[in-house]
Formats: structure tokens, sequence, C-alpha cells
């Protein structure tokens, strides 16, 4: 079992441990991602309570997660769907008002497990170039239940 840099989910850091490479018949690695659904609640959890602001690709895929267009989520903040694009390419830094909204939105749209309140949401929704890498642990209790845990930063 090795870390595997889950790229496919749209985010440049994801990082899973636990999950098992397999040898195809062509001699090349590959694996198998169960529980995709469960996985990307466990990724937005990283996303909505991790220190720091969120990065353009991460509010992409939050808005994704809820199902919202870019003109949907800019009605909910209050601004037009070209920000919210402009966000989502990183040309400009999230709003931090706009942002602890969406945090809050995610937490309940997703039903995140997470206990932070508006006021921490709103702390932790500033603009940042540190990026937060988020770390899932896998675990398989003999193939009937498929697990993900977000583990500490």
């Amino acid at each position: 079992m090795n870390s595997y840099h889950y790229t496919e989910c749209g985010l440049q850091n994801v990082m899973i441990d636990g999950l098992e490479f397999v040898v195809d018949d062509a001699g090349d690695d590959i694996i198998t991602i169960p529980a995709v659904n469960e996985l990307h609640r466990v990724i937005a959890l990283g996303i909505v309570t991790h220190k720091h602001g969120m990065s353009g690709e991460e509010l992409r895929f939050l808005r994704s997660e809820m199902g919202f267009t870019q003109a949907e989520l800019a009605a909910v903040v209050h601004h037009d769907k070209q920000s919210v694009g402009r966000w989502e390419r990183g040309e400009y830094d999230i709003d931090s008002a706009a942002e602890a909204i969406i945090r809050r939105m995610a937490i309940e749209k997703l039903e995140l497990d997470a206990q932070q309140g508006i006021d921490e949401l709103s702390r932790r929704s500033i603009p940042t170039v540190q990026a937060q890498p988020i770390n899932i642990q896998y675990a398989n209790d003999n193939g009937n239940h498929p697990s993900y845990t977000l583990m500490a930063a």
C-alpha cells in the first residue's frame, strides 16, 4: 500500500493512504477507488475545515459537489457568475464573506460532520498562498465497509 495522489477529482492537493495497487496484465500499476461519493464528502470536509482560504480549484470542487452552476452559486453569494468563474480560475482572490457562506452552505448541503460556526469559518476565509494538503486514510473492513478518514494536516 502506498500514497495515491488523487487528481481525478480536479484537485492537486489530495493524497490517499491505504489503497492497494494491483498490477494488470500489461504490467502497469492500477488502482480502484471504492466509495467515491464517501471519498468526495471527506475531501469536502477537508476543504471547509482547513485553516486558510480555499483555492479556486477547491471552490469549483465544492460548487460541483453541491450541484450548483456558477450562476446559481453567484446568486447565493450576491456576486455575478463572472466573479465565481474568476475565483475558480484563480484570477482573483475569493471574496472572504462569500467564502464563509460557501463553507457553511457546503456543511449543510453535503451533511458534513463539521462543528465550526459561521464566526470560525469567517476567520478561516482569508486569501492565502499556502497550499492546504488534504490527507485521507482509506480503510476496508474485509471488503464490507470501505471508509475514508480525514487526517490532520
